[in-house]
């Protein structure tokens, strides 16, 4: 397997340092964000890279001699959003990034289903979560007739230039759980499409991300490795479905999603929070969900996204690295590699 890191986490600094932070915590890969809800600060000449070979040739260069390779592209975002400034743009930064991955020798794409309007003429996603009256399945009826033109096209993208498309299984996005995954291919038949394992949503939503791997097989073609907490006294009261955030203000650090949305402020005494490994579920369990991925694909690359607000960058990425690394020692029955 190959053990990496999702580099939204190190935007703070060039690409040849991050490259740098990894190699030292003991990891070989990095997943490269190239849009979507996120600038590509790392891939900055994308569309110089698509049509010049030494553009390319530049680009690659950077990582000759580090130990660390290309792990797939990121650009999760919503490709089905109303607003056309953000549904056009980050349905346009998926097609570019099929192509980039070719370019780049990589074959592997992450991203998420999106999410449309309720109805023709909205202007903003909705998430059904519960379709108990026959008005929430007129509204999935007319998303999925959404979602299924675009991914239809996009399948036929990703085989064009030998790229499959992974799909994170997020809240807030048509495709979330197995049943949405199998609705998604039954629809469009797709050959191209299939999963990023990302336990953390999992987690909350009470899925046990082993047993999802186990069931989709093949289907998983990528995974993130991010740990979540319940905590269960605010469960207690409000359950994992908490609205509780925060609207942030302009005066405040805030990022942006495209056009007029931001991110908000995550739920003081919240029902969960992202955290590094080991902080939600020990090593044991994340042996057993490597364990669960290498049965898919031997080489399957696992990339530790950070989102641990308790813990500064660098000392969340080692964390989670420790952990990783250990996992991964317990499942070969080898020490793990030292950090340099």
């Amino acid at each position: 397997m190959k053990l990496g890191l999702y580099n939204a986490i190190l935007h703070d600094r060039p690409l040849s340092d991050a490259i740098a932070v990894i190699a030292g915590l003991g990891l070989t890969g990095i997943e490269l964000n190239t849009g979507g809800f996120l600038a590509p600060v790392h891939v900055p000449d994308i569309d110089d890279i698509l049509v010049s070979d030494t553009a390319r040739d530049d680009f690659l260069g950077v990582f000759e001699g580090t130990g660390v390779s290309i792990a797939g592209l990121n650009c999760n975002g919503n490709p089905l959003h109303p607003n056309p400034e953000i549904g056009v743009r980050h349905a346009a930064d998926v097609h570019r990034s099929i192509r980039l991955a070719q370019r780049l020798g990589q074959h592997r794409v992450v991203t998420m289903s999106g999410l449309p309007a309720g109805e023709p003429g909205g202007v903003r996603p909705n998430w059904i979560v519960n379709a108990w009256n026959s008005a929430a399945l007129d509204v999935l009826d007319h998303q999925w007739g959404v979602a299924t033109e675009f991914w239809r096209e996009t399948d036929r993208l990703a085989r064009d230039y030998d790229v499959k498309v992974a799909l994170e299984l997020h809240p807030q996005n048509l495709v979330f759980n197995c049943a949405s995954v199998h609705e998604l291919l039954e629809r469009t038949g797709a050959t191209h499409l299939g999963v990023e394992l990302d336990a953390s949503h999992l987690f909350w939503q009470q899925m046990d991300p082993v047993e999802v791997v186990r069931h989709l097989g093949g289907l998983v073609l990528h995974a993130a490795a991010k740990d979540v907490r319940v905590n269960p006294e605010s469960v207690a009261l409000n359950g994992v479905l908490d609205n509780s955030f925060r609207r942030l203000s302009p005066q405040e650090p805030r990022i942006n999603l495209g056009a007029d949305e931001w991110a908000n402020e995550w739920p003081k005494n919240s029902a969960w929070d992202f955290v590094a490994l080991g902080k939600g579920h020990d090593t044991a369990y994340w042996t057993e969900f490597l364990r669960a991925l290498r049965e898919v694909d031997p080489d399957m690359m696992v990339n530790i996204e950070h989102e641990d607000v308790e813990l500064g960058r660098i000392e969340g990425i080692a964390a989670a690295a420790e952990v990783l690394r250990a996992a991964d020692a317990a499942l070969t029955g080898m020490a793990p590699p030292a950090r340099r």
